[in-house]
């Protein structure tokens, strides 16, 4: 297949799905542009700060995308190519879009409260208690995957001679490693990284206390951007996994105290010019490099898909049956149970127009899906296969699986395959393209469970002691716990039971939202729907790794972790399900009477 076609078809649909299938959502849910939010009733100018909305959509897309559009789909190619585009496409349409808009809505006229907060009015304070406990282990899931890809990817090496570099070249700083001379990919991401979040407060600063036009903010955050990866080549940051992840750690630690716009916003929102240089660049080379090429037929070229198509034996035997792993493999790009903590735990306090939602929202989730298809169309056809599987499944004892360098390596081949750009080039702004982001999603998932744990201890104590509602505690004991989990598992054995945890919670936020609706006496089946796929899916994920995975591997901080996610998933579950059928059953009665 040729590597245009995947994109060229999915654009038109998602285009279809924003102008057709979101307006009819939008005129269900009744967005009322006049309506004031949140973020302008409740502005405090630490959590509630009215934002334009460019800078809402770059932060909120920044936190959702991270590098979860581009983990979870390398990860799957594992299944094949085809399954793989047909989840993302399908799911981001009728799944995740439409999960992560009325998500975003629901918060926004609850007063930007959290999912969980808006179930509290219909499962009581036990039921509270159960999806607070439920989304708390999962963000911890979520901080130790990210925390494992982000050392991964920063400590990056690579062999000169595989990027078609010779050993004199002066561009990229290297090393020896057994006799292979292998340049610090890595070391470019973490400067650029180091100089972005440096730069963020002076950008803050800026834009919302001196208020300067967003698109003056916009340039300079462009050459923030560009001056980190020049930077960063001059000058790699090498250091070990271990300091990388304790300096992380105390990172944000720091992040998850501090007003949004001095660090949060700023650097989401030059983080996310990287991001959309890097879906611009590649869309251009796969769709001019696709349809310039469309006769070549060499299995070698990267304009042509060399990948199996379906690959469902070595699959399972990677990680595990296709059906359902594949489908919590693939979280970001499809559906994802964490795009509604951003959405109700930061995005929903900066929206200043309620009509902004449907573009922040569905249109959001949509971009991402486009992002997760080209992660399958480049690496499908910029990556030879088994190298592909011993990048990411390496059978090298006590290797590490390193899928943002799989993809990096990919966008390297094919930009240069399609626009002439040297490999190097493409592959160094590859890892920058995931990185900056895999960090965003870290501190982000920190201060959101901040704010969980902040609510858990208000319903466990009548009184609350003084420093459990410190933000250092409880920043402390996120971090901390993280940092301890992180340490002993790698991405490719925490992604899985992550990706359970985030779809199952989708389907519990579609489950609040259609108990939302419900109460409304509007229609509830697009939510409905998902939401019950979702469910049995996810649910019978979690005890296929259990029993398969976890238990036999004796590995029991995530045998734990699963059966926790189990039975308070069951208990929200129940709940929920319970009052939804009541109040489907009392109008029922109310429309007989």
């Amino acid at each position: 297949m040729n590597i245009s076609i995947p994109l060229l078809i999915t654009i038109p649909l998602y285009l279809i799905a924003y102008f057709f299938y979101a307006k009819y959502i939008s005129g269900v849910l009744g967005l009322d542009p006049g309506r004031k939010t949140p973020a302008i009733t409740e502005c405090d100018n630490v959590d509630y700060a009215p934002a334009s909305h460019a800078v809402v959509f770059s932060h909120h897309f920044a936190s959702i995308a991270g590098g979860g559009p581009i983990l979870g789909p390398t990860i799957a190619m594992i299944y094949g190519y085809k399954i793989s585009l047909i989840w993302i496409i399908l799911g981001a349409i009728f799944f995740g879009a439409v999960h992560d808009f009325t998500s975003l809505f629901v918060s926004i006229r609850e007063k930007g409260k959290s999912m969980a907060e808006v179930a509290r009015k219909s499962l009581g304070d036990l039921g509270f208690f159960l999806f607070i406990a439920f989304t708390i282990v999962m963000l911890f899931m979520v901080i130790v995957a990210f925390l494992g890809a982000t050392v991964a990817a920063l400590t990056s090496k690579y062999p000169l001679v595989l990027m078609g570099m010779s050993q004199d070249q002066t561009l990229l700083k290297t090393v020896v490693e057994d006799g292979i001379v292998k340049g610090k990919i890595g070391g470019i991401a973490s400067t650029s990284v180091i100089v972005i979040t440096s730069c963020a407060p002076l950008l803050g600063f800026l834009l919302y206390i001196k208020k300067i036009p967003t698109w003056i903010a916009a340039v300079i955050a462009l050459a923030i951007c560009a001056v980190s990866i020049e930077v960063g080549v001059r000058y790699p940051v090498m250091v070990t996994p271990d300091l990388w992840r304790i300096i992380i750690c105390i990172y944000v630690f720091i992040a998850a105290g501090i007003p949004v716009w001095i660090i949060l916003q700023p650097r989401d929102f030059t983080n996310s010019f990287i991001l959309y240089i890097g879906i611009i660049l590649c869309t251009i080379a796969i769709i001019y490099g696709g349809i310039t090429h469309f006769g070549a037929s060499d299995p070698a070229s990267a304009f042509v898909i060399n990948a199996p198509a379906y690959n469902f034996e070595e699959g399972g035997r990677k990680l595990g049956a296709v059906w359902p792993i594949l489908f919590i493999t693939i979280a970001c790009g499809a559906i994802s149970g964490f795009h509604s903590l951003v959405a109700g735990g930061t995005s929903s306090k900066q929206v200043c127009n309620e009509a902004h939602s449907k573009t922040i929202g569905y249109g959001g989730m949509l971009l991402e899906g486009v992002l997760a298809v080209i992660v399958v169309s480049v690496i499908a056809a910029g990556l030879d296969f088994s190298k592909y599987s011993e990048i990411v499944f390496p059978t090298i004892q006590g290797a590490k699986g390193n899928p943002i360098l799989a993809f990096a390596l990919s966008v390297g081949a094919v930009i240069n395959a399609c626009l002439g750009i040297p490999t190097v080039y493409g592959t160094v702004f590859g890892i920058l393209l995931v990185e900056g982001f895999v960090v965003t999603t870290l501190d982000t998932a920190v201060r959101l469970n901040r704010y969980l744990f902040e609510e858990l201890w208000a319903i466990v104590f009548k009184n609350v002691p003084k420093i459990l509602k410190s933000y250092i505690f409880n920043a402390a004991l996120i971090v901390g716990l993280g940092y301890a989990l992180a340490a002993g598992n790698t991405i490719t054995r925490v992604w899985p039971i992550f990706g359970a945890a985030n779809q199952l919670l989708a389907a519990l936020v579609l489950i609040v939202v259609a108990v939302w609706l419900s109460d409304k006496k509007k229609p509830t089946w697009f939510v409905t729907i998902p939401a019950a796929f979702m469910l049995v899916t996810t649910i019978s994920s979690l005890v296929y790794l259990l029993y398969n995975k976890y238990m036999k591997a004796q590995n029991w901080p995530l045998v734990v972790a699963d059966l926790l996610l189990v039975a308070l998933s069951v208990g929200v579950m129940i709940m929920l399900t319970q009052r939804f059928l009541l109040k489907k059953k009392q109008s029922a009665e109310q429309a007989g009477a």
